[in-house]
């Protein structure tokens, strides 16, 4: 050992060549028998080998799921508890496994029993559509004793049916369910050359958004069903895909718990259908909780599908409907090696009743009696047949001569002749029958799958509702549960910071989510997020809550020509924290009025001049245009101005009651936001 590591050593071209090698074996190991599945039946290799397996025991009764899984481990080498973690996913999706006995719950999240207190077997639907030796490939098992399938010869797309989760070494996969019916529409549709839409399924139920759902890859958006009992109840019915009722009233109490909500109880009451009650706080409604818990918890999730899957012996990324494509005409070609190995079996079996019916009622039987010898015996038959060669479907073998000679006396001699044209009949129809099938494949393929939807149709209805629904802000869906104080004295302002002085401290009511917009007294302004304390200084002229829908009216000195001007602007976009200004810097410079909103008047004092008519102006501010926030203004006036008041009818200056703005309502307002600190 220590020479091959010397060996080595001298040689780390070799050993990297060794890691190499091996890493790429196990990758391809795992990628392609155990994490992903395949493309023909949408199965992972232990799913395969629990229904090969429930095949083989399969006598019409429940089987312990401890001899399942034990039978099930001469085929696969990875141990009891992944058989039985994947015989119980597999069982509880409802299509292939019959289950009796506590399989756990796919709402709640519960476990199953231990395998020896719960049974399974194969489902009608899995016996029809999964097993047929004569379109099976078989290969050894892992250690030589026994056949396993290489793939199994479903006939419905099980992949997109059951849907799959898998991660393997660079990749993973999830593949969404969809509905049964659904897909076996799709399948009709591809066969008569339409055009189709599949949408997914799921059994959680829920509310599903596929705006954005792109042919098995894209984005979804799953909701929950939430209904409002009365002002101060809320029901959940249904959750969302990937979740349970545990996960989803632990995101709830965390939601609670930081502020977002506002509730008093939480209750789940869910057995065999879901239903969680949400009692609410005082002073809070159901209509705005319901959108908070949309915003704020699991009530809505986003679903990111990654449909990749083995085709072959490769592993690629494909499409709902190329995979569609795929399994349908793998299923017309199926059916069609089913119908030809049916009919080359009814040509034999018609061959062999001719042969038969020739023998007995010919007689032939009794030229063997002088023969002496099995040779001459088997000669003196096919001679005596030779004359009935026509009347044959092929030639006559030595096996046929041989089953001939393997009638039983008994049999000759109750030999009915109507009785055997009868089946002669019987047979001939069932051949004129598939030949007439296999020249339409495409007619007999279709009342395969009609024959399909008849049966097991009314089982699988839709579960999940499509509904195309807007996405919920989560600043408007947030609780304004924060004050936000500036203290001019100290030059502070957060949520955390305490109003002393009411006459000169402001404050407003906001959420966390809200951004603060502020404007100097030099004209500087910023955004800056919601905090706990920050300082600003003691020369801030207004702050508010940003909104898209404010329009201020500003009166300020150009400190460089000591003139007044006057301008309009709507909240300007931004980044957060960056400084920007209304009018240039200099220290004379500096707002003499400011106000929002429109039919907003404000009265002008000049400096006195003895050749003026007046020495006041009134300004209305809804005739100027809205500009931009950097835009200069038009001047007020060619004189000094001394001061600056709303005239009467005005609204009265900014005070902790109206210093707030109304807060963001738009889709573009929140995109804008989120980009604030780019």
């Amino acid at each position: 050992m220590t020479q091959e590591i010397s060996s080595m050593d001298k040689k780390p071209g070799k050993l990297h060549q060794l890691f190499d090698e091996n890493f790429l074996e196990y990758t391809s190991y795992v990628v392609r028998e155990r994490a992903i599945p395949a493309i023909d039946d949408g199965l992972k290799p232990v799913q395969r080998r629990i229904l090969q397996t429930l095949y083989n025991m399969e006598d019409g009764r429940f089987h312990k799921v401890a001899n399942v899984v034990g039978e099930t481990m001469k085929l696969h080498p990875h141990g009891d508890q992944s058989i039985f973690a994947a015989l119980v996913n597999l069982a509880n999706k409802g299509f292939l496994v019959d289950r009796q006995g506590n399989f756990g719950n796919i709402f709640t999240g519960d476990k199953a029993s231990a395998a020896r207190y719960i049974e399974c077997r194969l489902s009608p639907l899995a016996k029809e559509i999964l097993f047929n030796k004569d379109l099976t490939e078989f290969v050894e098992s892992y250690d030589g004793r026994m056949k396993e399938p290489v793939t199994l010869p479903a006939k419905i797309p099980l992949l997109l049916l059951m849907g799959a989760e898998g991660i393997a070494v660079g990749m993973a996969t999830r593949i969404l369910p969809h509905n049964f019916c659904e897909l076996l529409e799709a399948q009709k549709a591809i066969l008569k050359g339409e055009e189709f839409t599949l949408y997914p399924d799921f059994i959680q139920k829920g509310l599903l958004d596929y705006t954005n759902y792109d042919d098995g890859n894209g984005k979804l958006r799953c909701r929950a069903r939430i209904e409002e009992l009365n002002d101060k109840t809320i029901i959940i019915k249904e959750i969302p895909y990937t979740t349970t009722t545990q996960s989803l009233t632990d995101s709830i109490e965390k939601a609670a718990k930081s502020g977002k909500l506002k509730i008093i109880s939480i209750n789940d009451y869910t057995a065999e259908e879901v239903e969680i009650e949400i009692k609410l706080a005082r002073g809070v409604y159901a209509s705005d909780t319901i959108k908070a818990l949309y915003a704020f918890t699991d009530c809505e999730v986003s679903i990111t599908p990654n449909l990749t899957l083995i085709n072959g012996i490769t592993p690629e990324t494909s499409t709902v409907s190329e995979v569609l494509h795929h399994n349908t005409f793998k299923l017309k070609n199926d059916l069609e090696k089913e119908l030809q190995i049916e009919l080359s079996q009814l040509r034999d079996r018609l061959h062999f009743k001719l042969l038969e019916q020739i023998f007995i009622e010919q007689r032939i039987y009794k030229t063997i009696e002088e023969e002496t010898s099995y040779q001459k015996v088997i000669s003196s038959v096919d001679t005596a047949l030779a004359d009935y060669t026509d009347q044959l479907i092929r030639p006559v073998t030595k096996d046929d001569i041989e089953h001939l000679l393997e009638i039983k006396i008994r049999r000759i001699s109750r030999y009915d002749i109507d009785k055997q044209e009868k089946a002669l009949k019987d047979i001939r129809q069932q051949i004129k029958k598939i030949e007439k099938s296999l020249k339409d494949m495409v007619a007999f393929t279709l009342a395969f799958l009609d024959d399909l939807l008849a049966k097991y149709g009314p089982m699988f209805p839709r579960q999940t509702e499509l509904k195309s629904f807007s996405e919920v802000s989560y600043r408007k869906a947030a609780l304004s549960n924060l004050n936000v104080v500036y203290n001019r004295k100290s030059g502070f302002i957060g949520h955390q910071i305490k109003e002393e002085d009411p006459t000169s401290d402001i404050s407003v009511v906001c959420s966390e989510y809200d951004k603060l917009f502020l404007i100097y007294s030099n004209g500087l302004y910023k955004f800056i997020p919601v905090m706990d304390k920050f300082y600003v200084g003691d020369d801030l002229e207004w702050f508010g809550i940003v909104s898209k829908k404010s329009i201020f009216n500003v009166i300020y000195r150009d400190g460089a020509e000591n003139l007044a001007y006057v301008k309009r602007f709507a909240t300007p976009s931004f980044i957060l924290e960056k400084e920007y200004r209304l009018f240039k810097e200099h220290k004379r410079s500096r707002i003499l009025l400011l106000d929002f909103g429109e039919e907003k008047y404000a009265r002008v004092n000049l400096m006195p001049s003895s050749r003026a008519r007046t020495n006041s102006l009134d300004i209305a501010f809804d005739d100027y245009l809205i500009k931009n926030a950097g835009a200069k203004g038009k001047r007020v006036s060619t004189r000094v101005v001394r001061r600056v008041s709303r005239s009467t009818g005005t609204s009265s200056p900014p005070t902790k009651q109206n210093m707030t703005l109304p807060g963001i309502t738009s889709e573009q307002e929140v995109d804008q936001d989120e980009n604030d600190n780019i």
